[in-house]
C-alpha cells in the first residue's frame, strides 16, 4: 500500500470513529457568525485590551490548513480561501465531543469553532475554542502536504486544489470576475442591454471558425454550438433594440494553444448610429479605465514589457503595418503577384484558401515555377486578401505589444464589414492587438441586404473550393436585414485574452477556471472498467 493509500485509510478511519462516536462528520446544517476574512477585517484594529473587555463569541467556519500541539494546547489555522483565523484550543476548555473531534482532524478538513476572540501574547487575534464542529471530514490529504502542485497541467486538471494551495491562481480569476463587472456596468451606464442570444444554432454564423455539431433527438435535428451571437445581435438592431451587448460563451471546433480554448468567453456589442473610426475611440478609453480601475496605474505587465495603456494608441491600416515593420514597399502590396512573392521569399506557406485550390502554380504549396523577383504570374484577384492576411499574420501580429488598431482588412475575410470608401477591396474593420495578442474585432457593420447575399455567395463559393471555415448562406439573416437595420458599429472583445493581459499569464488555460484538456489515460481506463465492471465496483468507487 502506498503512502497516499495510508493516509487515505487512515482517515476513513477517523471517519467512521467519529459516527461510532455519534458525530456526523458531513453535517447538513452549519450556522455560523463570520468568516476568518471577516473576522480580521472587523476586529484587526482592536487592542487586546479592548476585545477583552468586549467579551467577543464568535462561530467562525474553515478548512483548517495548520496544525500544532504544544502540550495540552492545540493551534490550528482556520481558511476561508482569503484569509486565516488563528485557534487555540485547550482540552479542558473543550467539549467530550469537541475533543474527539480536534483529536481526528486532518489538515484538509473543514470545521466550525466556537468561541472567545482574544489576541495571545504574540498580538495575534485568536479564536480561544469552547466548542469543535466537524464540517467536512477530507478523504485525501491536501498537494501542499502530500506532494505539492507544481506540475502545470495538474494545476489545470485539479483547479480546485491549485485554487487552495496557490493564491495567486485565486487573484487571477478574482482580477477576470472584476474586469468582466468592470464592463457590464460601464455598457449599463452608456443604456445598453444585456441579452442573451442561442447557443444551439442551425446555423453556425457571425465568424469564420469550424463549429461543434450536436444532435436535438425530439426534433431529430442537427444543430451547432455558436461560433459567435453576431448575427442574431443584430436582428436585434433590426428590432429596435439599438444598444445591446451580451457576454457570451462561444464555441469553436479549431486548435488548442497558450492563446486559444475550443471554449472561450466574449463580450460583443452593437451600438446603432456608430461605425468602426467611434469604436476604436470608445475601446481605447473603455480598456485604458479598466486597467487603471483594477491595477491602480495606467501600465500594464505583459511578459519582459510593460504597456503604456493610456490613450492615444497607434492606428495602422494592414499594409502601413506591414511595411513597417518589415520594411517593404508599400507599392508591393498593392497586388497579388507581389504580395505572393513576399510570402516566398519569407518561406511562409500559403494561407489554405489558396493552396487548396485548383492554381497551377499555388495549389498544394507548389512554388518551383514561381519567381520571386519576377513573378510573371497571373494571381487571380480572389486570392490577394489571403495572400495580404497571410503575410501579416506571419511577420507583423506577434510585434504588436503597444496597444495598436490595425485596419483596412480585406473583404474576403471580412463578410460583415462595409466596404471603404474608395477602394472595394477594403472595409471599415479594426482589429486591436496588445502584447502580440488580438483582443478585439469590430466593424462598420453591413446593412445593405444585397450587399450581404452577395458576400455569403462568394463565401459559398469559398466553400466549394475548400475553405471549411467559410461562412453559409443565412437567408433568414438577409431577410432580417431587407426589413431594415439601423448603421451600427460592432465588435467583439476576447475576455480570455484581456484577462492575460491584466494578470500577466502567459496561457489562456491559466485563465479558465476548467479548461479543455485530454482525459488522462488512467481516468480512461478507470471509465473503461466501470463501464463494463458490473457489480464488482467497490462501494468508494459508487
Amino acid at each position: 500500500m502506498s503512502e497516499l493509500d495510508q493516509q487515505i485509510d487512515n482517515r476513513r478511519r477517523k471517519r467512521d470513529a467519529l459516527r461510532g462516536a455519534g458525530v456526523e462528520p458531513y453535517p447538513s446544517r452549519t450556522e455560523y457568525d463570520l468568516e476568518p476574512a471577516e473576522v480580521h477585517e472587523r476586529y484587526d484594529d482592536r487592542s487586546a485590551e479592548e476585545l477583552q473587555q468586549a467579551g467577543l463569541v464568535l462561530r467562525v467556519p474553515g478548512r483548517v490548513r495548520a496544525l500544532r500541539k504544544h502540550g495540552k494546547t492545540s493551534f490550528l489555522d482556520l481558511h476561508d480561501g482569503v484569509a486565516k483565523l488563528q485557534v487555540m484550543a485547550r482540552g479542558a476548555a473543550l467539549s467530550e465531543s469537541a475533543a474527539a473531534i480536534l483529536a481526528d482532524l486532518d489538515l484538509g478538513d473543514y470545521a466550525l469553532v466556537a468561541g472567545e476572540l482574544i489576541r495571545t501574547r504574540t498580538g495575534e487575534l485568536t479564536l480561544a475554542a469552547t466548542e469543535i464542529i466537524m464540517l467536512a471530514k477530507a478523504m485525501r490529504p491536501l498537494p501542499e502536504k502530500w506532494h505539492g502542485l507544481a506540475d502545470v497541467e495538474a494545476r489545470y486538471r485539479k483547479r480546485y486544489l491549485d485554487l487552495v494551495v496557490n493564491s495567486d491562481s485565486r487573484k487571477v480569476f478574482e482580477i477576470r470576475a472584476r474586469a468582466i463587472a468592470y464592463l457590464r456596468n460601464a455598457f449599463d451606464r452608456r443604456g445598453f442591454l444585456e441579452v442573451e442570444t442561442p447557443m444551439m444554432q442551425t446555423l453556425a454564423g457571425g465568424a469564420a471558425a469550424r463549429p461543434f455539431v450536436t444532435h436535438h433527438n425530439a426534433l431529430d435535428l442537427e444543430l451547432y454550438l455558436r461560433i459567435a451571437p453576431e448575427l442574431y445581435l443584430k436582428r436585434l438592431l433590426v428590432g429596435g433594440l439599438h444598444r445591446v451587448y451580451e457576454i457570451n460563451r462561444s464555441f469553436r471546433n479549431e486548435g488548442i494553444s497558450t492563446q486559444h480554448n475550443p471554449e472561450f468567453t466574449m463580450l460583443e456589442f452593437y451600438w446603432a448610429y456608430s461605425d468602426y473610426l467611434q469604436l476604436m475611440d470608445f475601446t481605447e478609453n473603455l480598456l485604458a479605465g479598466l486597467v487603471l480601475e483594477l491595477l491602480g496605474e495606467s501600465n500594464l505587465q505583459w511578459k519582459e514589457h510593460r504597456i503604456e495603456m493610456a490613450p492615444p494608441w497607434q492606428r495602422y491600416t494592414v499594409r502601413e503595418a506591414i511595411s513597417k515593420f518589415e520594411g517593404i514597399d508599400g507599392a508591393r502590396l498593392d497586388h497579388p503577384a507581389d504580395v505572393a512573392a513576399e510570402l516566398v521569399r519569407r518561406e511562409i506557406p500559403w494561407p489554405p484558401q489558396v493552396a487548396d485550390s485548383e492554381h497551377p502554380v499555388l495549389k498544394s504549396g507548389s512554388r518551383e515555377n514561381f519567381d520571386s523577383e519576377h513573378p510573371g504570374v497571373e494571381i487571380p484577384a480572389e486570392f490577394y486578401g489571403f495572400l495580404l492576411m497571410r503575410l501579416f499574420e506571419a511577420t507583423v501580429e506577434e510585434r504588436l505589444i503597444r496597444p495598436t488598431f490595425i485596419t483596412e482588412y480585406p473583404v474576403a475575410v471580412s463578410p460583415f464589414a462595409k466596404a471603404a470608401p474608395g477602394d472595394s477591396r477594403f472595409v471599415e474593420r479594426f482589429e486591436l492587438f496588445i502584447g502580440g495578442m488580438e483582443i478585439a474585432n469590430a466593424f462598420s457593420e453591413v446593412n445593405d441586404p444585397e450587399v450581404q447575399a452577395e458576400r455569403f455567395r462568394s463565401q459559398l463559393e469559398a466553400r466549394e473550393l475548400g475553405d471549411e471555415e467559410a461562412h453559409r448562406f443565412d437567408q433568414d439573416y438577409v431577410i432580417a436585414l431587407e426589413h431594415g437595420m439601423p448603421p451600427a458599429g460592432g465588435e467583439g472583445v476576447g475576455i480570455d485574452r484581456l484577462a492575460m493581459l491584466l494578470t500577466d499569464c502567459q496561457s489562456i488555460r491559466d485563465v479558465i477556471l476548467f479548461p479543455l484538456l485530454r482525459p488522462e489515460a488512467s481516468v480512461a481506463a478507470e471509465a473503461d472498467e466501470s463501464d463494463g465492471g458490473g457489480s464488482e465496483a467497490s462501494e468508494e468507487s459508487r
